[in-house]
């Protein structure tokens, strides 16, 4: 059996890394911040035990059986309960998906700080940290040269071809998906969109300026794909 003052270390323990991890997400102003993600830890530490070391003086008693994980595991499935209510739909776009991630890793480390495992723990909150803060610039990066990207131009009818946006584009060309050539709201004029893959904006941005250069081309504007 632990002592008091152990019991309550590992408490306090449990608050310090929920607030490490917790402070990141109250940072970018999410629903689940510092408050939550401490409460998380220090709960699921004193889940821990309470299923480690909650029920010690039952196990003299005869055909008394006791299992030391039943009620830590029910922090595992209970959390998402919690987690759900941290994502949202806007929209057609999932949000809240990292923080509920947060969340249950929060509580897995709460439950590493009551079982004593406090290198694993520190670890966890350092990578957790690590990821949540360092990683999403790199996420965000590719995430932007990912993206399918759209140019949407008012041409003269029968001036824009295959051809012509290879000329334009170069080696860019490989990076079009999509060529659809629509009659425009005025006669003699045609609507033309060019999606594009795997392209970041910056390469967008230079074929629109050439583009624009076209006497051929009246308008350009950069977009969603349609």
């Amino acid at each position: 059996m632990l002592g008091n003052g152990e019991m309550v270390a590992r408490l306090v323990l449990a608050g310090l890394m929920g607030s490490v991890i917790g402070f990141e997400r109250e940072r970018l102003q999410w629903a689940a911040g510092l408050r939550t993600h401490m409460l998380v830890c220090v709960g699921a530490c004193l889940a821990m035990l309470v299923s480690a070391f909650g029920f010690s003086d039952m196990l003299g008693h005869k055909d008394v059986v006791l299992d030391p994980s039943r009620v830590a595991a029910q922090v595992v499935s209970g959390i998402g309960f919690l987690g759900a209510g941290t994502i949202l739909l806007r929209g057609e776009v999932v949000k809240g998906l990292t923080t509920a991630a947060s969340l249950w890793a929060v509580a897995a480390i709460g439950l590493a700080i009551g079982g004593g495992l406090y290198v694993a723990a520190i670890a966890a909150t350092v990578i957790v940290v690590a990821i949540l803060a360092g990683v999403k610039p790199i996420e965000e990066s590719w995430r932007d040269r990912m993206q399918s990207r759209a140019l949407h131009l008012t041409v003269k009818a029968g001036s824009l071809s295959i051809d012509t946006l290879q000329e334009v584009t170069g080696e860019r060309a490989s990076r079009v998906r999509q060529f659809v050539v629509r009659p425009g709201d005025n006669e003699g004029l045609e609507e033309v969109t060019i999606a594009f893959v795997r392209l970041p904006q910056a390469s967008i941005d230079a074929v629109a300026e050439r583009l624009k250069g076209n006497p051929a081309v009246i308008k350009v504007r950069t977009g969603s794909e349609m």
